[in-house]
């Protein structure tokens, strides 16, 4: 009898694969195909820190633009 052959174990996603899923969750365009390819190769750990990295991003952005809109008003 040979030994069954194991089910190939999925592969790692990319950071730019993390990056890009997290990005259209945030704008809420993911589509369902996409949902399911990606819950099988990105980890949960990988979208919570790269979720917090572009959340913090968009809140740094955004207190930029405001300072800056501030000085050119007074100016």
């Amino acid at each position: 009898m040979s030994d069954p052959v194991p089910p190939p174990t999925p592969r790692d996603a990319t950071l730019r694969e993390v990056v890009g899923t997290v990005f259209s969750s945030f704008l809420g365009i993911r589509k369902s195909s996409a949902m399911r390819r990606d819950a099988v190769n990105i980890r949960p750990h990988q979208v919570v820190l790269v979720g917090i990295a572009l959340a913090a991003t968009f809140v740094i952005v955004l207190v930029l633009v405001v300072r800056f809109v501030i000085r050119a008003a007074g100016a």
